[in-house]
């Protein structure tokens, strides 16, 4: 751990950034040529990656974020969005030449339609980033790699960057829209602390057809690698250890899933960055996953980390 005192940064989010406009009560499905009514709209910070970072902020983390955005008021938004949960943002990349990217956000019920401009965030590349990144931060959490192409091109160089800094690493590669799941995993996971995907995502990554399988093929390759697994909780993979799994903490009230897959990856990283075990990160993010149902959106409950600890308590019986 000597390498870590002179770092300034707990944890540095490294990626996309977007805001979400989110349309409800809507009158019908969209169709062209033809103009519908939604009865409510909200604009917000968006992006995996952001919610990770706000979230693990709340969680008492010195968190900065490395992300690229337009010099538009979409971006001001993004930035003071960031701000406003505690991140800091001296290593945002603002630019002229892309706009920052935007979801729109479609809610029918339990369903959404999203349409997605990536725009600033799809040109980041290691050209971009600060070198000072790689020196200020403990650990780097890199999320939704599919989404950003400059970032995934770089990746390898981005990882051995970290490594050669003593940085500790995490990976969300999260769901590929193009469905090409082009991610060589056996030369990425050597250089990850811990690999974070779902279930779901590390079937098609791997071409298996079910999870065991899937967990044999990244088995030879991965450090550590924890996969979410929903409501069955979350499976751990260690080199030379047994397999851990931890049984989720259910929620009998459940509010809305957005962001529980951040909300647990902020509390696992959180703690890891902090020099805990991997098993009491595990612990922890299926805690953080679980109190993220109890309120809307994916960075709401996160007040801060009393609060957060105590809902674990007082409704899942999690003791810290």
């Amino acid at each position: 751990m000597h390498n870590y005192i002179m770092k300034t940064f707990d944890i540095i989010a490294l990626g996309e950034l977007n805001v979400d406009l989110i349309l409800n009560q809507i009158e019908g499905e969209p169709e062209i040529g033809k103009e519908k009514f939604a009865k409510q709209m909200t604009l917000t910070l968006g992006s995996s990656t952001a919610i990770f970072a706000a979230n693990a902020a709340a969680l008492g983390a010195k968190v900065a974020f490395c992300g690229m955005i337009g010099n538009d008021s979409f971006g001001d938004l993004v930035e003071s969005s960031l701000q406003a949960k505690g991140v800091d943002t001296r290593f945002l990349i603002r630019q002229d030449k892309y706009a920052t990217g935007a979801t729109i956000c479609m809610s029918y019920d339990e369903d959404r339609a999203n349409l997605t401009y990536q725009g600033a965030m799809d040109y980041m590349s290691l050209a971009d980033i600060n070198p000072e990144v790689f020196k200020e931060a403990k650990h780097i959490h890199i999320s939704s790699i599919f989404m950003q192409s400059g970032v995934k091109r770089d990746l390898m160089k981005i990882l051995e960057l970290c490594k050669e800094n003593g940085v500790t690493t995490s990976l969300d590669s999260q769901w590929d829209p193009t469905e090409q799941w082009d991610l060589d995993y056996k030369a990425v996971l050597p250089l990850l602390t811990v690999f974070m995907p779902n279930e779901t995502e590390l079937k098609f990554l791997t071409k298996s057809e079910t999870l065991e399988e899937a967990i044999e093929k990244i088995r030879p390759y991965a450090n550590a690698a924890v996969i979410k697994c929903g409501s069955k909780g979350s499976l751990l993979i260690r080199k030379g250890q047994p397999d851990r799994m931890q049984a989720a903490l259910l929620n009998k009230n459940v509010v809305d899933c957005i962001g529980a897959g951040d909300s647990f990856n902020s509390g696992f990283i959180t703690r890891l960055a902090a020099g805990d075990e991997l098993d009491k990160c595990q612990q922890y993010g299926n805690m953080t996953g679980a109190v993220n149902t109890t309120a809307a959106g994916g960075t709401t409950a996160f007040t801060c980390k009393e609060d957060v600890e105590r809902i674990g308590r007082e409704v899942f019986g999690f003791n810290c």
